[in-house]
């Protein structure tokens, strides 16, 4: 299974639909995403790669971006598509891909499109599945649980005056509201899926959907998922859309999130696989200890700068070159060599501290300058990758290093006593986005 599926384009209309492809089970799984989307972003992203790879180790999951939003064409604010234009784009990327049929799952907004589309097409539609959906948002005299218009258009402007800072995190996903990491994470998703304007738009759009009156039409085996406790999209919307899709069934799980992707996502995940398959299987997430290492160069910017796009990159392949010889050498595994950096992990400190070492050496000898981190911690496994507070502490203690140093958290200096490696307290620090205060320490030598 591919890390990061390739991009490609579906021609919907006058419109180019991206999507991705990843997985090769027995049956095509279409997502349908929430408000905003960007394909290639979330595999940036652990906690949403980890829900796309549990999905496509049972069926082909086939992605796409809405048009207006991620990377498929833009659209005026003021003429964003209906939910029938919509429904035209997601036929169109299945006739790109070649899927005949699929099951669909759909997330909060995704929700009323999955049920048009199956309602319409129910001949090209296997199953569905509702996560944290709804049929109409808005307050209505016979819609009592709805939002009241006064407190959507509050935050709407809240949502215009934060966009691209990670604004409402708080509402979307209250369980991670005082995590500064996620809260990154979830900005760089808003400015590379939507411009301020864009995403005010299409909130005011599901504002108005009300698909209510076709609920009853739908005639596809149905899945309702929903979690009690959910800030955004109450419970009592999942309750009403199994009251009125015919034999649907409905699950309520716990939890405060409206993000599908946090919280016990996994828990989402078993019912879904169970429903789409007949059984369900353990998650292919695992929770391991392992040794963290982030390296970034020092001055890459300028560097780059002096020497131009050919020769900087040039450098770069005779960088990572060294990097690779050090990890086999030393047992490492590469996890990314995203931007100039790179980011391993090993199963042992000792040897991740070494190999370290031996990195930078090798890079002063091309006449680069490195910083380095290294973290151990429990780490989350999701297939080729690995994610969790351990590898955003990794990160943050390679960002305290200076140049030339490979900086270790205390638990690393803990867990190598008798190594015979020597280090430098670097005292107390606070880790921009991790919990409490960490003490740093600075390998020094070898001494035995």
């Amino acid at each position: 299974m591919s890390n990061t599926p390739e991009t490609r384009y579906a021609k919907s209309g006058d419109f180019h639909i991206a999507y991705q492809v990843i997985g090769n089970g027995p049956f095509d799984l279409v997502f349908i995403p929430g408000f905003i989307s960007t394909v290639e972003y979330c595999w940036e992203d652990p906690r949403l790669a980890h829900f796309y790879r549990r999905l496509a180790s049972f069926a082909r999951l086939i992605l796409f971006d809405k048009r207006g939003t991620g990377m498929s064409d833009p659209v005026p604010v003021d003429q964003l598509p209906t939910l029938e234009q919509r429904m035209d784009d997601v036929r169109a990327v299945m006739d790109a891909v070649g899927s005949k049929r699929a099951a669909l799952v759909g997330v909060s907004e995704g929700g009323p499109l999955g049920v048009m589309f199956s309602a319409t097409h129910p001949d090209r539609v296997s199953a569905m599945v509702i996560i944290a959906g709804f049929a109409r948002i808005a307050w209505a005299p016979d819609h009592p649980f709805g939002a009241p218009a006064d407190l959507y258009d509050g935050m709407l402007k809240r949502m215009a005056e934060g966009w691209g800072q990670g604004v409402l995190i708080s509402a979307f996903a209250p369980s991670l509201k005082e995590d500064a990491a996620a809260r990154e994470l979830w900005g760089r998703m808003q400015r590379r899926a939507s411009s301020p304007g864009a995403a005010v738009a299409v909130m005011r759009m599901a504002y108005e959907i009300d698909c209510r009156a076709i609920l009853s039409a739908v005639r596809v085996p149905t899945l309702i998922l929903h979690r009690r406790e959910d800030r955004m999209i109450s419970i009592e919307h999942g309750r009403y859309l199994a009251r009125e899709i015919p034999g649907a069934q409905y699950v309520e799980l716990p939890g405060i999130d409206h993000f599908f992707f946090t919280g016990d996502s996994d828990a989402y995940l078993d019912h879904v696989e169970e429903f789409l398959t007949g059984e369900r299987h353990a998650s292919e997430s695992d929770r391991v200890l392992a040794t963290i290492v982030f390296a970034d160069i020092v001055g890459s910017t300028e560097r780059a700068a002096e020497l131009g796009d050919a020769r900087w990159h040039a450098l770069l392949d005779s960088y990572y070159g060294v990097v690779r010889r050090q990890l086999a050498r030393f047992k490492g595994r590469e996890i990314d060599t995203a931007g100039d950096g790179f980011f391993a992990s090993f199963d042992g400190p000792a040897r991740a501290i070494r190999c370290a070492a031996a990195v930078i050496s090798g890079a002063r000898l091309l006449g680069l300058e490195l910083r380095v981190g290294v973290h151990t911690g429990e780490c989350e496994v999701m297939g080729e990758k690995i994610g969790g507070i351990a590898v955003h502490t990794g990160a943050r203690v390679a960002a305290q290093a200076h140049p030339g140093e490979v900086l270790v958290s205390s638990t690393v200096k803990d867990l190598v006593a008798g190594s015979g490696l020597a280090f430098q307290d670097r005292g107390r620090h606070t880790l921009k986005g991790v919990p409490g205060e960490w003490r740093l320490y600075a390998f020094e030598s070898e001494t035995s």
